[in-house]
């Protein structure tokens, strides 16, 4: 296996895995619990209508809202992360990062994935990943916005997909259809704890449906999820307790509702809508503050006799607005739609202090809002068009589709109070200044067109084409070809050829914040400030990628459904942080731009304060095979069991990276580690459902199996591990190897209401731990900037569900 994800031939270690290792584990394609998931009908990564996913010519998976319940997770990221192999999340994350729920396929960051909601492409956070790790810079889709209660199912495409629908389309898609039934109400309640008795989660999801008329549907659905902190620090080094509680799942509490509609005007026109909207508040613990450091101001010494640990608030709001018709004339399906959405943050802090303010006016302000705003818009008007003909001396039938569309996207970043800005700014988070606040917008055109049709009987071909125009960035031509050779119904061989693209984010042109910790602090700064410019900065381009599927799809026994597809993504210009200066250099940068530092930033050593703005630095290569298999075993009266295993095995390379003006690396080993090695080698889950005879019963239990991650850590010296002593010599630290075990029991008391015991993580299974040396303050105990094994532990939760 080495030798494949190292250097092999595709086709040869295809073969190689399936016969050698029949037993390796699988990422299931499946709907419900059943074995018939291959039935499902699918609209994602095809523009024919009545395909089914085990004919699909990229592979798919399918999650439905009963396999997304029964994980017991009250999120869909976290569900989600129980299902499938090849999608992984963060282990944590610090400052307003920690407060966006992103997702990651084939160990790529989030901006690489494109999720869609009912096929139309979902607005993004508002809010940036701006702290280290491989999700720096990124702004996903925040999916927990939308209710899991108005979940149908889930489409993960795992292919590129950019000339089928656009940017970000790299690693795959999240395709989530919404319900739409007309009947009924569903109720489920989920509570929860942690086995460290902290991280109290409780979820109420209620829908329910109507007719409108003889023509119509109506479809209501809602969320209410209050989750609380947990505290998973290290003894900090200075105090020798752990009154440092920057490590932890943040506090939130979100509320979520969905409204879905149609309505058949004529027998061949359809009006259809859907609005979301959700509220979030959270907050993140920043790192703990001594009581020293209040000595010489006896205002705020009072306030905080023990010292203090400032939190990081978020008030966010999220809505999204769908409106379309589509029909049928003459043969041709066509939809026209219009999207608009819209996410905003409002950063804040409490138990926070301002000491240059005490200083010179003597006044102690503890709350800071805003200290930092962020709006992103998007607005998508499309057209959609697809018929299937029959031509004369063409056996086959020929789907044609194609489509223009029209996309305004805004980015608002606003300035921090006057308090948040005054002198060095509030404590743990400056405010943004003035000057980097603003509004930067971008309009994309695009068209694009797909045509598929069999070859021969067996062999089929889908062919497709995009361009897409933008205004601040240029152009992109994208493509696709794939192919079906199936030349027995339990043999199937399926490729793809494609490149993709994902094109600069607005706020990675624009953002610019700086966060500070107890010694020392780090800025990022737009490309196109005067801080960056003055140092080298370019102008953003576009990410490209080439993308290579093959796999095979085969039956060798009744009911045994295995799917193998080896990939390979070959991503250029990748954009991060690779302008990077320290001590006095990012100093000037920040003052150019208008930032300051507190007062006793000089006391903190060079490397403690450093300055970056993205840029396009990095070709890599990634290479890796998913695996899926299902098989039911029936056991007459007594029942069934549903058996599945699932694996992805992966892995990323660096070939090329730019140089700065004096010809220097513009990556560090640890930037080059976030980008390579920290996402798992692996992820295998394997596991079957029994449900008994008479259905009352029906009891889970699954492994996944967590591939090691390396990160490049820091040196931390002094007596508190407070000073950073390098930005360029670091640690490789190994995430080891993990295994969870989740249990759900079921009981179904009648055919209205079931319970449901079960847990996550049952033995309580951690991270590996950081050595000593290399956590800042002695705090931080397990690598946060890896997408590993979670570090909340064991998750235990008892679920209540109604259908009526």
């Amino acid at each position: 296996m080495k030798n494949f994800i190292k250097k092999g031939s595709f086709f040869f270690s295809l073969s190689w895995t399936i016969f050698q290792y029949p037993y390796a584990s699988f990422a299931a394609e499946k709907t419900e619990a059943s074995s018939n998931n291959g039935d499902t009908i699918i609209v994602t990564g095809t523009r024919e209508t009545g395909k089914k996913a085990r004919e699909s010519i990229s592979p798919i998976d399918i999650i439905s809202a009963k396999q997304l319940t029964q994980t017991g997770m009250p999120s869909l990221r976290n569900a989600l992360t129980q299902l499938l192999p090849s999608l992984t999340v963060p282990n944590g994350g610090f400052d307003s990062g920690a407060l966006t729920d992103s997702i990651s396929l084939r160990g790529l960051n989030s901006n690489e994935t494109l999720v869609l909601v009912d096929e139309k492409r979902r607005h993004t956070t508002a809010n940036i990943y701006a702290d280290s790790g491989p999700q720096q810079g990124t702004t996903p889709v925040d999916i927990d916005m939308i209710p899991m209660a108005a979940i149908d199912h889930v489409e993960v495409l795992r292919d590129g997909a950019s000339a089928q629908y656009g940017s970000d389309a790299v690693a795959g898609v999240v395709n989530i259809i919404l319900k739409k039934q007309d009947h009924g109400f569903h109720a489920q309640t989920v509570t929860g704890v942690t086995a460290a008795k902290d991280g109290f989660q409780q979820g109420v999801y209620l829908d329910g449906g109507t007719k409108l008329g003889s023509r119509g549907y109506l479809h209501v659905s809602g969320d209410f999820l209050r989750q609380n902190h947990t505290y998973r620090s290290g003894t900090d080094l200075r105090t020798g307790t752990k009154s440092n509680k920057l490590l932890g799942q943040p506090e939130q509490t979100r509320e979520s509702l969905a409204i879905k509609g149609g309505y058949e005007i004529t027998d061949n026109i359809e009006a259809y809508g859907l609005a979301t909207y959700a509220h979030r508040y959270s907050e993140a613990f920043e790192n703990y503050r001594l009581a020293s450091s209040l000595a010489n101001y006896p205002s705020y010494a009072a306030i905080y006799p023990n010292g203090y640990s400032p939190i990081e608030t978020m008030n966010e709001n999220d809505w999204e607005i769908m409106a379309g018709l589509k029909g049928k004339i003459k043969g041709w399906n066509w939809d026209v739609s219009s999207v608009y959405g819209r996410d905003y943050n409002t950063i804040g802090l409490k138990n926070s202090t301002n000491r240059q303010i005490e200083a010179d006016t003597g006044r102690t302000p503890t709350r800071f809002s805003p200290v930092q705003s962020f709006k992103n818009q998007q607005w998508s008007n499309s057209i959609d068009f697809s018929k299937a003909f029959h031509i004369d001396g063409w056996p086959h039938e020929i789907n044609v589709a194609g489509g223009g569309t029209h996309r305004y996207e805004s980015y608002t970043i606003g300035a921090g109070s006057a308090d948040s800005l005054y002198g060095g700014g509030s404590e743990a988070l400056p405010g943004i200044s003035p000057a980097s606040a603003g509004k930067f917008s971008r309009n994309v055109f695009g068209g694009y067109f797909d045509i598929a049709t069999h070859l021969v009987k067996q062999l089929q071909i889908d062919v497709a084409g995009r361009y897409e125009h933008y205004s601040d960035v240029g152009d992109a031509k994208t493509g696709k070809v794939a192919l079906r050779y199936d030349p027995f119904k339990w043999l199937g061989f399926r490729a793809t050829l494609s490149n993709a693209f994902h094109a600069p984010t607005l706020a990675q042109e624009y953002y610019s914040a700086v966060t500070v910790s107890p010694s020392g602090a780090g800025g990022v700064i737009s490309p196109n400030s005067a801080g960056a410019l003055a140092n080298g900065s370019q102008k953003l381009k576009p990410e490209h990628s080439t993308n290579i599927t093959a796999g095979v799809t085969f039956e060798p026994i009744k009911r045994l459904h295995i799917t193998a597809d080896l990939y390979q993504i070959k991503l250029r210009g990748q954009i991060l942080p690779g302008g990077n200066v320290y001590g006095n250099q990012a100093l000037s940068a920040l003052a150019m731009n208008g930032f300051s530092l507190p007062l006793d930033s000089g006391s903190w050593t060079s490397a403690s304060i450093s300055t970056h703005w993205f840029a396009n630095v990095a070709n890599t290569r990634t290479r890796g095979i998913d695996i899926t298999a299902t098989y039911p075993t029936y056991l007459g009266d007594i029942g069934h069991i549903d058996w599945s295993v699932a694996a992805n095995i992966n892995r990323t390379i660096l070939t090329h990276q730019e140089k700065d003006a004096d010809g220097n690396d513009l990556l560090t080993k640890q930037s080059i580690a976030y980008i390579t090695t920290a996402y798992p080698r692996s992820k295998i889950i394997w596991g079957g459902q029994f449900t008994s005879g008479n259905k009352k019963w029906i009891v889970g239990l699954h492994e996944i199996r967590w591939g090691h991650t390396t990160s490049q850590l820091s040196y931390y010296g002094g007596a508190t591990n407070s000073d950073l002593l390098s930005n360029y010599e670091f640690f490789p630290f190994h995430n080891h190897v993990k295994y969870t075990t989740n249990l759900d029991i079921t009981y179904r008391v009648n055919a209205k209401l079931s319970l449901t015991a079960g847990a996550n993580n049952l033995f309580n299974t951690y991270p590996t731990r950081v050595p000593f040396a290399h956590r800042y303050l002695g705090v931080r105990k397990y690598d946060m900037d890896s997408a590993q094994l979670g570090m909340n532990g064991g998750f235990y939760y008892f679920k209540v569900d109604v259908n009526l």
